[in-house]
């Protein structure tokens, strides 16, 4: 699925967009943001375009650049988030509540799962934020997730609320670390989880591979196991990476003057990562579960 985010490695909060305050001269009155405070003004964001640059970004939070109309604020973010993932909630239901479980119903999921994904790769190499793609993709998402959480709890009650639980959880947690400066996001740390993440992704599909040809029993590193439970929390923990260069990229984004339509990108970007996190935290409460 997936900074994971794909829309944030190929569209940032860079020079390139031409976002006031970068490269500028500091305002009268106003505090520094050229290119010796900005950390963007000359190579560009290092979250945003390349993870696996060289040098790390100054430590300590950024300067606020001078509030200024059509600037985005946290404030977008948030209420694009909540249409992103409201839209997704409504989805989700509305698959829950018309389609019953069945073979039908699980393809038709599936399809919903490909027309997301495909609708959010679209997004990802658009040079402009695209509401009606980013709502588009966070409605078949909704499908897909509504189906596949009936199926989990026709087999194992309950088990979709406490992921939504989990996922509020992980996403608190990591805010929480975040905030308190127990995590800095520097390039290297940028480099080195991406790293990882790749790995996984290309270990999981080799795996699902694997298993469609019958190599892999009883979904291989994926199994309802306790192999399948240390690969799952290892996937959220990559989520909640994912998390944490979402959570930098907004506040950068806020503090550098990004124009206010990029607070779509930010609510993709975290829709993304929070749907991940769901989706593993949904296999992992099925896994504590049992077969009960």
């Amino acid at each position: 699925m997936r900074s994971s985010n794909p829309v944030f490695s190929r569209r940032g909060f860079s020079r390139d967009n031409g976002y006031a305050g970068f490269n500028a001269a500091p305002q009268a009155g106003g505090p520094a943001v050229g290119t010796q405070a900005n950390p963007y003004a000359q190579g560009g964001n290092p979250y945003a375009q390349n993870p696996y640059a060289p040098q790390d970004l100054q430590q300590g939070a950024p300067p606020q650049a001078p509030v200024s109309t059509g600037r985005m604020t946290m404030d977008d973010v948030v209420m694009r988030s909540a249409m992103t993932l409201g839209t997704v909630t409504v989805g989700a239901i509305l698959a829950w509540a018309l389609l019953p479980v069945s073979s039908t119903s699980y393809g038709l999921a599936i399809g919903a799962a490909l027309v997301a994904f495909v609708l959010a790769m679209v997004q990802s190499f658009k040079r402009t934020a695209s509401p009606a793609l980013i709502l588009g993709y966070a409605a078949f998402e909704g499908v897909f997730l509504g189906v596949i959480s009936e199926m989990y709890n026709s087999r194992w009650s309950g088990a979709p609320f406490q992921a939504v639980l989990g996922t509020m959880a992980v996403s608190g947690a990591t805010l929480l670390v975040y905030k308190a400066g127990w995590v800095r996001v520097t390039a290297r740390y940028a480099r080195i989880g991406m790293t990882i993440a790749i790995a996984f992704v290309v270990v999981t599909a080799v795996n699902l591979l694997l298993v469609v040809f019958g190599v892999a029993n009883d979904g291989g590193l994926r199994s309802m196991g306790p192999l399948g439970a240390i690969v799952g929390i290892l996937a959220i923990l990559i989520g909640a990476f994912f998390l944490t260069l979402d959570f930098k990229q907004i506040e950068d984004g806020i503090a550098y003057g990004a124009p206010k339509e990029e607070a779509w990108l930010a609510a993709f970007g975290l829709t993304m990562t929070l749907v991940w996190i769901y989706v593993e935290m949904l296999r992992l409460v099925a896994i504590f579960s049992g077969d009960d």
